[in-house]
């Protein structure tokens, strides 16, 4: 599935937060699995992430009509998307949330990123079609 939202919700342990709408294929089978992959695309994925997210992978087989290479996992089962800049194999660490507001809270237990390009052009989506780029990298130093 393409995700439209997610949020850092703590370093250690890593958590990531995310809402997964209930009418969604994969709501079912991340509930049940209690993992799953979060892959971060590129610029370059933009078009495919798109005709991804606007297909139910309980009509479609997604790996096979996108044409998507995938690798195992080192922890989870669901498999990781190699031509992603990042994958982070993620576990169920809180189920408080998806009840009532469908809203993951997974551990992230294995990160595989690329080596290269340092700082790759990822997209995040807005809504309503509209994606942001990463823009200009900067490093402000923390003062001690």
């Amino acid at each position: 599935m393409t995700m439209g939202w997610y949020t850092i919700m703590e370093f250690t342990p890593s958590l990531i937060g995310c809402v997964i709408s209930s009418g969604n294929y994969s709501f079912e089978l991340i509930k049940k699995s209690k993992e799953c992959v979060i892959n971060i695309p590129t610029i370059e994925l933009a078009e495919k992430v798109v005709a991804i997210g606007n297909c139910s992978g309980s009509e479609v087989d997604k790996f096979q009509e996108f044409n998507l290479s995938t690798d195992f996992g080192t922890t989870v089962k669901a498999p990781l998307l190699t031509d992603c800049y990042a994958n982070f194999e993620c576990k169920l660490y809180d189920n408080k949330f998806i009840g009532k507001y469908n809203f993951f809270i997974f551990e992230i237990v294995e990160a595989l990123v690329a080596i290269s390009p340092k700082y790759p052009k990822t997209i995040q989506y807005r809504g309503d079609s509209h994606f942001v780029e990463s823009g200009k990298n900067i490093i402000i130093p923390s003062i001690k």
